[in-house]
């Protein structure tokens, strides 16, 4: 049996996302909102809990939206040629008035140009908390600048100069104590598109402070995120989930995902991982992942499953049967039952005021 998701605004007709029965008592049980993005149908969507009990998913239109990062308060997240900071606007303890307990209110707008924008995250700068992001374009890891565009961060060791030609295709960002320390690319080229040529076989992790490839060998790497004291990984081309050991060169699978895996996230022993149909094109035609549906008699999905880390069993998920056909970053926000994001338009950010 699975659930309807009642959604405000709608997402679509009443049969396009669907739950896993117990989805919402997973919810209940780790007190946690869930953030997600898809870049093709330019959404950034809230699934969370209503107060009178169901789940309710909320969407805003953000075009090409990728990147996301929150800490329950703040928002960052990625667009097509901009980085947009939202911050939350309600009291510890009120409500909005379709029950929401975090309402993430556009404060700032970075106008980046077309960077590519893909994981973001938040560290120290010049003594002020600032976003780092994967400049999947110019091969490297940036920040915002007051003049620029942006301002580079580190690139790897192998890429001899910044140009927009997406060369090795930097995606994945892994923080560690609040500051850059593994990132996931799909090759070591240093050509442009090269990475297209090594999807199968040249992905690769590196150490951001040592500039060391700590691991080689993947297929199409995705979503590096540090938990618990290890470095996990999607080795998306290949359908897996599982653990870096940095100092061995090792992954470890831990689960197959049944689909083009983006997007990691972590409550408790819980990891949140997104998946995509994979589209039929050189990007992800004659990946391992093919082969490996097949074996199982499955097709790829769209949507978000939920892997218990201790036993790498699938103990929930949700579904998008249709429109939505990828996902790229997922979020988890703690101690959050249910939250909304104004739009850019309207009545609604018209009136939003606050005095500091």
């Amino acid at each position: 049996m699975t659930t309807n998701v009642v959604t405000n605004p709608p997402l679509g007709s009443a049969d396009m996302l669907m739950l896993a029965p117990k989805f919402e008592d997973w919810l209940g049980e780790t007190g946690a909102c869930l953030g997600l993005s898809t870049y093709q149908r330019g959404r950034l969507i809230f699934v969370g809990r209503k107060p009178a009990g169901g789940v309710r998913a909320h969407e805003r239109l953000i075009e090409q939206c990728q990147g996301l990062w929150s800490d329950g308060q703040s928002l960052w997240v990625s667009g097509l040629y901009s980085l947009i900071r939202m911050e939350n606007a309600l009291a510890a303890g009120e409500t909005s008035a379709s029950g929401a307990d975090r309402l993430f209110v556009p404060r700032e707008t970075r106008i980046t140009g077309r960077l590519d924008v893909h994981d973001i995250g938040v560290t120290e700068i010049d003594g002020r908390a600032a976003p780092v992001f994967v400049n999947t374009a110019y091969s490297c890891l940036a920040t915002v600048s007051e003049r620029a565009s942006f301002k580079p961060y580190w690139q790897p060791p192998f890429i001899s100069r910044l140009a927009a030609e997406d060369r090795c295709h930097l995606n994945g960002l892994a923080m560690r104590d609040g500051k850059p320390a593994y990132v996931s690319a799909v090759s070591r080229s240093d050509v442009a598109d090269g990475w297209r040529e090594k999807r199968r076989d040249g992905g690769v992790v590196i150490d951001v402070a040592s500039n060391e490839i700590v691991l080689g060998g993947l297929s199409m790497p995705h979503s590096p995120r540090w938990h618990d004291g290890r470095l996990w990984l999607l080795n998306s081309g290949r359908g897996e989930f599982g653990v870096v050991d940095p100092a061995a060169g090792r992954f470890t699978p831990v689960a197959f995902c049944p689909g083009y895996a983006r997007g990691l996230a972590f409550v408790g022993k819980y990891a949140v991982i997104g998946l995509s149909r994979p589209r039929h094109n050189q990007t992800f035609e004659g990946l391992e992942l093919e082969d490996r549906l097949q074996e199982k008699d499955a097709k790829p999905r769209c949507g978000l499953i939920v892997i218990d880390t201790l036993t790498g069993n699938n103990i929930s998920w949700l579904r998008f049967n249709h429109t939505v056909e990828e996902l790229y970053d997922v979020a988890v926000l703690e101690g959050v039952r249910q939250a909304e994001a104004i739009g850019f338009k309207g009545e609604a950010i018209e009136q939003q005021i606050s005095i500091e």
